[in-house]
């Protein structure tokens, strides 16, 4: 296992946690080579010419309304309307979520542990991945993206004002971006980053000295038991 870190580089302690709240993209599923394909078939036909990975991955941040309005802006309406048909249709490229997690969301759920999910995507799209994976009866809230900008701290602080009687130091935030790592430090949220996706900027994270940083679901798995 390797080591995790606080924000000084240390091995930290951290306080029995009462709340997980989760990303989805690349946190609980291999997502992301979905969402650009759907995008892909979505909008190329729009515009008339090919978009490449990182084009799309460029108007990240909002949710994929802010990606067609950034790449496709005459075809709004039509844009969202495809790429909603195309990433459920496409959705068999990502089949089931990330080995391990379903096991680690039902320990959570046996312990009483609050569960909820804050991610950039847009409700839809959202709805479709957690009705495929079966997981959506897990998450208590689930605060979702806006076409207009990022909102993960928003959405993150929406969650933190409805859990009375759960301390801000007894939540958790766990995601694989470095802006999962920033937006959980603006409202005072730990936070651990996540490696185990192929598409997960290992060294960004690892520069953000996230509380911790688990690079195989197992680690983070055997650390959540001791913590819960």
């Amino acid at each position: 296992m390797k080591p995790s870190y606080n924000q000084s580089g240390y091995l930290k302690k951290m306080k029995k946690i009462k709340a997980v709240i989760f990303d989805l993209d690349g946190t609980l599923a291999n997502t992301l080579p979905l969402c650009i394909q759907a995008f892909r078939q979505s909008i190329e036909p729009l515009i008339n010419r090919s978009v490449s990975d990182a084009e799309i991955i460029a108007t990240f941040g909002p949710s994929e309304e802010g990606t067609i309005m950034a790449l496709a802006p005459n075809h709004y309406d039509k844009g969202v309307s495809d790429y909603l048909h195309f990433y459920e249709i496409l959705h068999e490229m990502c089949p089931v979520p990330f080995e391990g997690i379903k096991e680690i969301l039902e320990t959570l759920k046996s312990k009483g542990v609050h569960i909820s999910m804050v991610t950039g995507k847009g409700k839809h799209s959202t709805n479709i991945s957690l009705k495929h994976f079966e997981l959506t009866n897990f998450f208590e809230v689930i605060e979702t993206g806006s076409p207009s900008g990022a909102r993960k701290a928003e959405g993150i602080q929406i969650i933190l004002n409805l859990l009375k009687d759960v301390k801000t130091n007894e939540v958790i935030y766990v995601g694989d971006a470095p802006s999962d790592i920033i937006a959980s430090r603006k409202v005072g949220v730990q936070v651990a980053g996540v490696a185990w996706a192929d598409t997960a900027e290992t060294e960004k994270l690892i520069e953000l000295q996230p509380d911790e940083l688990f690079y195989t679901i197992k680690d983070f798995k055997n650390w959540l038991a001791e913590k819960i």
